[in-house]
């Protein structure tokens, strides 16, 4: 349980949802995606990601990154939540690195 609480639970194959069209959702500040992002995510803050849902489509699923994986993790809750099929893939670096290599 404590494992799925910190999005360390089931591994999710990150590389494979991207090559079937998953979309990334980066929820952290807008001034830390100007820092460095994955190239075409979609920036969502946390905050606000209850209101933007409708910048979302349905039946796509989603890979959420933050820094650390803390956020993204809240964020893919807050996603499946709403009915959307939601994957927490932590640092937007990991993300970013699957990206590369996949």
């Amino acid at each position: 349980m404590l494992r799925t609480l910190l999005g360390l639970g089931p591994k999710v194959d990150i590389a494979r949802l991207l090559a079937n069209g998953a979309v990334v959702v980066d929820v952290r500040t807008q001034a830390e995606y100007d820092g460095g992002h994955v190239k075409g995510s979609l920036n969502i803050p946390l905050g606000t990601l209850e209101q933007e849902l409708h910048r979302l489509k349905r039946g796509t699923p989603v890979i959420t990154c933050c820094a650390s994986g803390m956020r993204s993790n809240s964020a893919a809750g807050i996603l499946r939540d709403h009915g959307f099929e939601a994957y927490n893939g932590g640092p937007w670096t990991k993300v970013q690195a699957t990206l590369n290599t996949g």
